[in-house]
């Protein structure tokens, strides 16, 4: 199974902020649709980073409440690792796992086209392991 087939379920939107606009405003989107982080896009509309929940942690740890008030840019983690659409489910959750994160923007020549959690990740392997088991369970059933 590929990326693009949890895409393909979940859909392509994805919640984005510019890199001016204020931390209050992102941590806004975040509650609105309910999400663990927003992709930051640069002026041309490139990938320039990722907020997070965990940015918003760190933040308070080291501006308190006045981070509200400073531009995402400043808070946002802007070395993003990202996939694409022909990346395997498995590869990218093996990379989540090993680099602790739970968000990857999908990128595909050069333009963000989706983005996948952790959730999504464990979601889809849980499908693919119950179709197994199904389908092992079916063949041992005929085979009598």
């Amino acid at each position: 199974m590929y990326v693009a087939t949890i895409l393909k379920e979940k859909g392509s939107h994805v919640v984005t902020s510019g890199v001016n606009d204020s931390v209050r405003h992102v941590v806004r989107l975040l509650t609105e649709y309910r999400i663990g982080a927003a992709v930051v896009l640069d002026e041309g509309g490139g990938v320039a980073g990722i907020f997070s929940e965990r940015d918003i942690v760190r933040g308070l740890r080291e501006h308190g409440s006045r981070m509200l008030d400073l531009p995402v840019q400043a808070l946002m983690t802007s070395e993003v690792v990202t996939c694409t659409l022909k990346d395997s489910i498995t590869s990218v959750m093996e990379l989540m796992t090993r680099r602790r994160f739970r968000h990857v923007p999908v990128v595909e020549d050069g333009a963000l086209v989706g983005i996948i959690s952790i959730g999504d990740v464990v979601k889809n392997r849980l499908a693919e392991c119950t179709l197994e088991v199904d389908s092992l369970k079916e063949y041992v059933s005929t085979s009598r």
